[in-house]
Protein backbone atom coordinates (compact mmCIF):
# COMPACT_ATOMS: atom_id res chain seq x y z
CA UNK A 1 0.00 0.00 0.00
CA UNK A 2 1.49 3.42 -0.90
CA UNK A 3 2.50 5.33 1.95
CA UNK A 4 0.20 8.45 3.17
CA UNK A 5 2.59 11.18 1.57
CA UNK A 6 1.90 9.63 -1.66
CA UNK A 7 -1.86 8.98 -1.54
CA UNK A 8 -1.66 13.20 -0.22
CA UNK A 9 -0.02 13.92 -2.99
CA UNK A 10 -2.20 12.17 -5.52
CA UNK A 11 -5.05 13.72 -4.29
CA UNK A 12 -3.37 17.42 -4.21
CA UNK A 13 -2.88 16.67 -8.25
CA UNK A 14 -6.20 15.64 -9.06
CA UNK A 15 -7.40 18.67 -7.25
CA UNK A 16 -5.56 20.95 -8.85
CA UNK A 17 -6.44 19.10 -12.15
CA UNK A 18 -10.55 19.27 -11.09
CA UNK A 19 -10.18 22.94 -10.53
CA UNK A 20 -8.93 23.63 -14.07
CA UNK A 21 -11.35 21.16 -15.88
CA UNK A 22 -14.38 23.06 -13.87
CA UNK A 23 -12.85 26.31 -14.95
CA UNK A 24 -12.98 24.74 -18.48
CA UNK A 25 -16.11 23.76 -17.96
CA UNK A 26 -17.57 27.24 -16.99
CA UNK A 27 -15.87 28.71 -20.05
CA UNK A 28 -17.57 26.46 -22.38
CA UNK A 29 -20.83 27.09 -20.85
CA UNK A 30 -20.14 30.88 -21.35
CA UNK A 31 -19.19 30.71 -24.71
CA UNK A 32 -21.33 28.09 -25.83
CA UNK A 33 -24.31 30.61 -25.15
CA UNK A 34 -22.73 33.11 -27.22
CA UNK A 35 -22.26 30.40 -30.38
CA UNK A 36 -25.95 29.28 -30.11
CA UNK A 37 -27.08 33.28 -30.34
CA UNK A 38 -25.15 33.60 -33.64
CA UNK A 39 -25.92 30.08 -35.13
CA UNK A 40 -30.09 30.82 -34.78
CA UNK A 41 -29.03 34.35 -35.67
CA UNK A 42 -27.82 33.20 -38.79
CA UNK A 43 -29.96 29.88 -39.91
CA UNK A 44 -33.35 31.56 -40.67
CA UNK A 45 -31.14 33.16 -43.47
CA UNK A 46 -29.18 29.67 -44.61
CA UNK A 47 -32.65 28.19 -44.24
CA UNK A 48 -34.46 30.33 -46.70
CA UNK A 49 -31.96 30.77 -49.20
CA UNK A 50 -31.23 26.71 -49.18
CA UNK A 51 -35.14 26.30 -49.38
CA UNK A 52 -34.98 29.27 -52.49
CA UNK A 53 -32.06 27.35 -54.32
CA UNK A 54 -34.21 23.87 -53.50
CA UNK A 55 -37.22 25.67 -55.84
CA UNK A 56 -34.73 26.89 -58.49
CA UNK A 57 -33.32 23.81 -59.12
CA UNK A 58 -36.66 22.13 -59.25
CA UNK A 59 -37.93 24.84 -61.90
CA UNK A 60 -37.90 25.14 -65.50
CA UNK A 61 -36.18 28.26 -65.79
CA UNK A 62 -34.63 30.07 -69.21
CA UNK A 63 -31.01 29.25 -67.75
CA UNK A 64 -29.86 26.17 -65.96
CA UNK A 65 -27.18 27.26 -64.09
CA UNK A 66 -23.89 24.94 -63.80
CA UNK A 67 -24.06 24.14 -60.05
CA UNK A 68 -27.58 23.09 -60.41
CA UNK A 69 -26.88 20.77 -63.81
CA UNK A 70 -26.43 17.05 -62.19
CA UNK A 71 -23.16 15.45 -64.40
CA UNK A 72 -22.99 11.88 -65.48
CA UNK A 73 -21.08 9.80 -63.32
CA UNK A 74 -18.29 11.35 -61.55
CA UNK A 75 -14.63 10.91 -61.90
CA UNK A 76 -13.40 12.90 -59.05
CA UNK A 77 -15.28 14.08 -55.16
CA UNK A 78 -14.79 17.10 -53.28
CA UNK A 79 -15.04 16.92 -49.55
CA UNK A 80 -15.07 19.89 -47.30
CA UNK A 81 -14.71 19.04 -43.78
CA UNK A 82 -15.28 21.22 -40.49
CA UNK A 83 -14.00 20.29 -37.16
CA UNK A 84 -12.36 22.57 -34.18
CA UNK A 85 -9.30 23.74 -33.44
CA UNK A 86 -8.50 22.78 -30.61
CA UNK A 87 -9.54 19.06 -28.49
CA UNK A 88 -10.61 18.39 -24.94
CA UNK A 89 -14.55 17.79 -26.45
CA UNK A 90 -15.14 14.33 -26.50
CA UNK A 91 -15.62 12.21 -29.67
CA UNK A 92 -17.16 15.46 -31.38
CA UNK A 93 -14.62 15.23 -33.99
CA UNK A 94 -14.19 11.56 -33.81
CA UNK A 95 -17.78 10.98 -34.61
CA UNK A 96 -17.42 13.58 -37.26
CA UNK A 97 -14.36 11.78 -38.93
CA UNK A 98 -16.25 8.52 -39.59
CA UNK A 99 -18.95 9.86 -40.88
CA UNK A 100 -16.14 11.70 -43.61
CA UNK A 101 -14.31 8.24 -43.47
CA UNK A 102 -17.18 6.08 -44.16
CA UNK A 103 -18.72 8.53 -46.90
CA UNK A 104 -14.93 8.70 -49.04
CA UNK A 105 -14.59 4.97 -48.96
CA UNK A 106 -18.21 4.20 -50.67
CA UNK A 107 -16.02 6.67 -53.65
CA UNK A 108 -12.80 4.56 -53.03
CA UNK A 109 -14.67 1.46 -53.59
CA UNK A 110 -15.24 2.80 -57.39
CA UNK A 111 -12.01 4.08 -57.89
CA UNK A 112 -13.09 7.66 -57.79
CA UNK A 113 -10.61 9.94 -56.43
CA UNK A 114 -10.95 12.34 -53.53
CA UNK A 115 -9.94 15.72 -53.22
CA UNK A 116 -10.29 17.60 -49.20
CA UNK A 117 -10.79 21.01 -48.39
CA UNK A 118 -10.18 20.84 -44.07
CA UNK A 119 -11.59 23.86 -42.03
CA UNK A 120 -10.23 23.24 -38.28
CA UNK A 121 -6.48 21.81 -37.17
CA UNK A 122 -7.71 18.77 -36.30
CA UNK A 123 -9.35 17.96 -39.30
CA UNK A 124 -6.26 18.90 -41.04
CA UNK A 125 -3.89 17.00 -38.78
CA UNK A 126 -6.30 13.87 -39.21
CA UNK A 127 -6.39 13.80 -42.96
CA UNK A 128 -3.03 14.25 -43.21
CA UNK A 129 -1.69 11.28 -40.97
CA UNK A 130 -4.34 9.00 -42.92
CA UNK A 131 -2.91 10.32 -46.19
CA UNK A 132 -5.75 12.22 -47.42
CA UNK A 133 -5.77 14.66 -50.22
CA UNK A 134 -5.82 17.85 -48.57
CA UNK A 135 -6.05 20.88 -51.71
CA UNK A 136 -7.31 23.28 -49.47
CA UNK A 137 -7.02 24.61 -45.59
CA UNK A 138 -8.14 26.90 -43.05
CA UNK A 139 -7.26 27.01 -39.64
CA UNK A 140 -7.66 29.64 -36.26
CA UNK A 141 -11.12 30.73 -36.84
CA UNK A 142 -11.76 31.46 -32.97
CA UNK A 143 -14.51 31.39 -31.13
CA UNK A 144 -16.67 34.14 -33.64
CA UNK A 145 -15.96 32.98 -36.80
CA UNK A 146 -16.30 35.34 -39.98
CA UNK A 147 -16.94 34.80 -43.07
CA UNK A 148 -14.44 36.16 -45.14
CA UNK A 149 -11.65 33.70 -43.29
CA UNK A 150 -13.56 31.26 -44.86
CA UNK A 151 -14.01 32.63 -48.49
CA UNK A 152 -10.14 31.06 -49.76
CA UNK A 153 -11.36 27.31 -49.18
CA UNK A 154 -14.68 27.77 -50.42
CA UNK A 155 -13.07 29.17 -53.36
CA UNK A 156 -10.53 26.67 -53.80
CA UNK A 157 -13.80 23.68 -53.94
CA UNK A 158 -15.83 25.90 -56.38
CA UNK A 159 -13.06 26.50 -58.91
CA UNK A 160 -12.44 22.73 -59.16
CA UNK A 161 -15.78 22.60 -59.62
CA UNK A 162 -16.39 25.21 -62.40
CA UNK A 163 -13.14 23.60 -64.24
CA UNK A 164 -14.59 19.83 -63.71
CA UNK A 165 -11.56 18.75 -61.82
CA UNK A 166 -14.35 17.59 -59.25
CA UNK A 167 -17.90 16.49 -60.16
CA UNK A 168 -19.05 16.54 -56.35
CA UNK A 169 -19.25 18.62 -53.72
CA UNK A 170 -20.02 17.38 -50.14
CA UNK A 171 -19.60 19.24 -47.04
CA UNK A 172 -19.45 16.82 -43.40
CA UNK A 173 -20.45 18.50 -40.44
CA UNK A 174 -21.63 18.32 -36.68
CA UNK A 175 -25.49 19.73 -36.54
CA UNK A 176 -26.46 21.30 -33.40
CA UNK A 177 -29.34 18.79 -31.91
CA UNK A 178 -29.32 20.43 -28.04
CA UNK A 179 -26.59 20.52 -25.58
CA UNK A 180 -26.51 16.97 -25.07
CA UNK A 181 -26.46 15.77 -29.09
CA UNK A 182 -24.74 16.38 -31.61
CA UNK A 183 -24.84 14.79 -35.20
CA UNK A 184 -22.66 14.35 -37.73
CA UNK A 185 -24.06 14.69 -41.30
CA UNK A 186 -22.75 14.22 -44.66
CA UNK A 187 -24.29 16.49 -46.95
CA UNK A 188 -24.20 17.23 -51.03
CA UNK A 189 -23.58 21.23 -51.62
CA UNK A 190 -23.21 20.86 -55.71
CA UNK A 191 -24.70 19.60 -57.37
CA UNK A 192 -27.94 21.35 -55.84
CA UNK A 193 -30.60 19.27 -55.11
CA UNK A 194 -34.14 19.88 -54.76
CA UNK A 195 -35.49 19.35 -50.83
CA UNK A 196 -38.74 17.32 -50.59
CA UNK A 197 -40.15 20.38 -49.15
CA UNK A 198 -39.28 22.32 -51.94
CA UNK A 199 -40.46 19.62 -54.65
CA UNK A 200 -43.34 18.97 -52.82
CA UNK A 201 -46.27 19.49 -55.24
CA UNK A 202 -45.37 22.78 -56.38
CA UNK A 203 -44.21 24.13 -59.41
CA UNK A 204 -41.93 26.73 -58.95
CA UNK A 205 -40.99 29.55 -61.18
CA UNK A 206 -39.23 33.14 -60.62
CA UNK A 207 -39.28 36.57 -62.97
CA UNK A 208 -35.41 37.49 -62.64
CA UNK A 209 -34.35 41.01 -62.74
CA UNK A 210 -31.87 42.53 -64.37
CA UNK A 211 -31.69 38.39 -66.18
CA UNK A 212 -31.27 34.70 -64.86
CA UNK A 213 -27.50 34.34 -65.49
CA UNK A 214 -26.65 37.49 -63.39
CA UNK A 215 -28.97 36.71 -60.48
CA UNK A 216 -28.53 32.75 -60.54
CA UNK A 217 -24.66 33.44 -60.27
CA UNK A 218 -25.33 35.71 -57.33
CA UNK A 219 -27.61 33.36 -55.25
CA UNK A 220 -25.59 30.31 -55.78
CA UNK A 221 -22.34 31.76 -54.67
CA UNK A 222 -23.62 33.08 -51.10
CA UNK A 223 -25.88 29.53 -51.69
CA UNK A 224 -22.42 28.37 -50.99
CA UNK A 225 -20.93 30.55 -48.36
CA UNK A 226 -23.61 30.48 -46.73
CA UNK A 227 -24.23 26.72 -46.10
CA UNK A 228 -20.45 26.52 -45.24
CA UNK A 229 -20.18 29.74 -43.15
CA UNK A 230 -23.66 28.02 -40.93
CA UNK A 231 -21.70 24.83 -40.65
CA UNK A 232 -19.09 26.47 -39.28
CA UNK A 233 -20.88 28.53 -36.52
CA UNK A 234 -23.13 25.81 -35.74
CA UNK A 235 -19.54 23.83 -35.31
CA UNK A 236 -18.23 26.05 -32.71
CA UNK A 237 -21.60 25.73 -30.44
CA UNK A 238 -21.13 21.75 -31.19
CA UNK A 239 -17.39 22.29 -29.69
CA UNK A 240 -18.56 24.91 -26.51
CA UNK A 241 -21.67 21.99 -25.56
CA UNK A 242 -19.01 18.71 -25.79
CA UNK A 243 -16.37 20.30 -24.36
CA UNK A 244 -18.63 21.77 -21.24
CA UNK A 245 -20.07 17.88 -20.97
CA UNK A 246 -16.49 16.83 -21.10
CA UNK A 247 -15.14 18.72 -18.94
CA UNK A 248 -18.27 18.27 -16.25
CA UNK A 249 -17.50 14.00 -16.65
CA UNK A 250 -14.02 14.75 -15.96
CA UNK A 251 -14.23 17.06 -13.02
CA UNK A 252 -17.31 14.08 -11.24
CA UNK A 253 -14.72 11.56 -11.92
CA UNK A 254 -11.49 13.73 -10.04
CA UNK A 255 -14.47 14.43 -7.27
CA UNK A 256 -15.05 9.98 -7.34
CA UNK A 257 -11.12 9.52 -8.00
CA UNK A 258 -10.14 11.36 -4.73
CA UNK A 259 -12.57 10.43 -2.62
CA UNK A 260 -11.36 6.86 -3.25
CA UNK A 261 -7.88 7.64 -2.61
CA UNK A 262 -9.14 9.49 0.47
CA UNK A 263 -10.64 6.25 1.67
CA UNK A 264 -7.23 4.64 0.95
CA UNK A 265 -5.69 7.30 2.85
CA UNK A 266 -7.71 6.95 6.07
CA UNK A 267 -7.17 3.46 5.87
CA UNK A 268 -3.15 3.54 5.54
CA UNK A 269 -3.89 6.24 8.17
CA UNK A 270 -5.45 3.99 10.98
CA UNK A 271 -3.02 1.28 9.59
CA UNK A 272 -0.38 3.17 10.79
CA UNK A 273 -1.71 4.40 14.34
CA UNK A 274 -2.87 0.93 14.63
CA UNK A 275 0.86 -0.29 14.45
CA UNK A 276 2.48 2.91 16.38
CA UNK A 277 -0.03 1.70 19.45
CA UNK A 278 0.98 -2.02 19.15
CA UNK A 279 4.34 -1.37 18.97
CA UNK A 280 3.96 1.07 22.34
CA UNK A 281 1.67 -1.50 24.25
CA UNK A 282 4.47 -4.23 23.11
CA UNK A 283 7.61 -2.39 24.25
CA UNK A 284 5.65 -1.45 27.92
CA UNK A 285 4.91 -4.85 28.02
CA UNK A 286 8.53 -5.73 27.81
CA UNK A 287 9.75 -3.20 30.48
Amino acid sequence: MASGKEIRTQIKSIQNTQKITKAMEMVAASKMRKAQDRMRANRPYSLKLRTVVGHIASANVEYKHPYLTERPEPKRVGYIIVSTDRGLCGGLNTNIFKAAVNSMNEWNEQDIGIDICTIGKKAQSFFRNIGGNIVGSTIDLGDAPELKTLLGAIRIMLDKYDAGEIDRLFIVENEFVNTMTQSPSVTQLLPAVATMESNANYGWDYIYEPDANEVLDHVMERYMESLVYQAVVENVACEMAARMIAMKSASDNAGELIDDLQLVYNKARQAAITQEISEIVGGAAAV
